[in-house]
């Protein structure tokens, strides 16, 4: 069977979930083999191998955390050239996306981004993707040289499939680009306790309804261990965070649950979340857009909805 490389997004050795979402997409296609680079790189061993990776290559310099981007291209195409694999996935973040259009445009390939699912075909992978601020799916497939897909967090269920995840060394030889743009600085984002905004399983958001309080959403993701999302309009009043931000130009979600508290539902905000596999909606205009989107639609004060919501949600908690 043919191996498949995935490209290990980890924090110190913790796998991020996007990365075992993957494997579970290579195990369609081929044998997963990841590669994991940095500090931490071998630590990432065990998890991997419990999520089906037959194989682990790792490298560790300093280059990667003291450069941008190049130096973990220079990783993945060394990776591809030991390997030859059937296909490169790359998880569907900024940094993703980048290192995957550097590594395609590289060794002659054709991309597919943000891809929401993967199957087998008969001439290669074939990729789904949610296009048109998901007023269409596709399916595509990449006809030249070894296909790179990146794909977005949620879109297959994290299984578990025991496999040897043989720990490699890989040799990479860095090129005279990597050292091109240098990190001088880093400022720790606090965290706030909460799941990743483009990784969580649940998504809270509030718009323009909000009014500028979102402690009434803010409460109600706690209770359901959700992230925090904002529209546009919110984001642009000042009452949340930019990086908060939910749309066409903000995050694109896809989480299992997505709850919009006093959003519209304008184009550009179903843009960032229309592919979430359950919709809810809390709106007190019963004509507003996001209605004709949802799975279930609550007509009414989110301010009266919302809180009634969270204290049921903490009774059966208990």
């Amino acid at each position: 069977m043919a191996e498949v490389l995935v490209y290990v997004d980890h924090v110190d050795g913790a796998v991020r979930k996007p990365t075992l979402e993957l494997l579970t997409l290579a195990r369609r296609v081929g044998e997963p083999v990841a590669l994991a680079l940095g500090g931490g790189a071998a630590d990432t061993a065990a998890a991997l191998a419990e999520h089906g990776a037959v194989k682990v290559l790792t490298h560790d310099a300093s280059e990667y955390a003291d450069y941008l981007v190049v130096p973990k291209v220079d990783a993945l195409q060394a990776a591809v050239e030991a390997a030859s694999p059937a296909a490169v996935l790359v998880p569907s973040s900024a940094e993703g996306k980048e290192i995957a259009a550097r590594l395609a445009l590289r060794i002659g390939s054709g991309i597919i981004t943000d891809a929401v699912d993967i199957e087998a075909g008969a001439e290669g992978p074939v990729a789904t993707q949610s296009v048109f601020a998901a007023s269409f799916t596709t399916k595509s497939r990449v006809s030249k040289g070894v296909p790179v897909i990146t794909v977005k967090p949620n879109s297959a269920a994290v299984e578990a499939a025991p496999a040897a995840g043989a720990v490699e060394a890989l040799s990479v030889s860095f090129s005279a680009q990597a050292t091109g743009t240098k990190v001088t600085g880093r400022t720790p984002r606090e965290s706030t306790g909460r799941p990743e905004l483009t990784e969580a399983a649940i998504v809270v958001s509030g718009g323009r309804g909000i009014g500028g309080d979102f402690t009434v959403v803010e409460a109600l993701a706690d209770a359901l261990g959700a992230a925090v999302g904002a529209s546009r309009a919110a984001v642009d009043a000042g009452w949340y965070p930019h990086t908060n931000q939910v749309g066409q130009t903000g995050k694109s979600v896809s989480p299992q649950l997505y709850i919009a508290n006093g959003i519209s539902g304008a184009i550009q905000h179903r843009a960032g979340m229309q592919t979430s596999k359950t919709i809810v909606a809390v709106n007190k205009d019963a004509e507003a857009p996001i209605f004709d989107l949802v799975d279930y639609g609550v007509v009414g004060d989110l301010f009266d909805v919302v809180p009634a919501l969270t204290e049921e949600i903490n009774s059966r908690k208990g």
